[in-house]
């Protein structure tokens, strides 16, 4: 499942870059906003709190993913010193499971 980061933004009350990511249909909107209810999955204000905790900057996308059956929040930061870097949170645990930035390091 991979929603757009505007989607994310108008169900999770963050502000975040509109993604080019598919069209997101009524049922993603309301699959994400029931698992966030129902504490599935933390909210996505909580994941950016712990993201720009560990990588001061500035969000440019964030999408919610199912990988393999685990539901994970993408961030995609610009860091301070000017990198772009991915970072990959579960997010049922807000537990960060991968970094990768465009040199390709982890």
């Amino acid at each position: 499942m991979r929603l757009p980061t505007a989607f994310l933004a108008a169900v999770l009350a963050a502000p975040l870059a509109v993604s080019a990511a598919a069209p997101v249909s009524a049922s993603d909107h309301d699959r994400a906003r029931r698992a966030v209810e129902e504490g599935r999955i933390l909210p996505l204000r909580e994941i950016l709190a712990r993201a720009q905790g560990a990588y001061p900057g500035q969000v440019i996308e964030a999408e919610l993913e199912d990988e393999g059956g685990i539901v994970v929040y993408e961030i995609k930061m610009l860091t301070a010193d000017g990198r772009v870097t991915k970072l990959y949170y579960n997010a049922a645990t807000g537990e960060l499971l991968k970094t990768k930035d465009r040199s390709g390091r982890r």
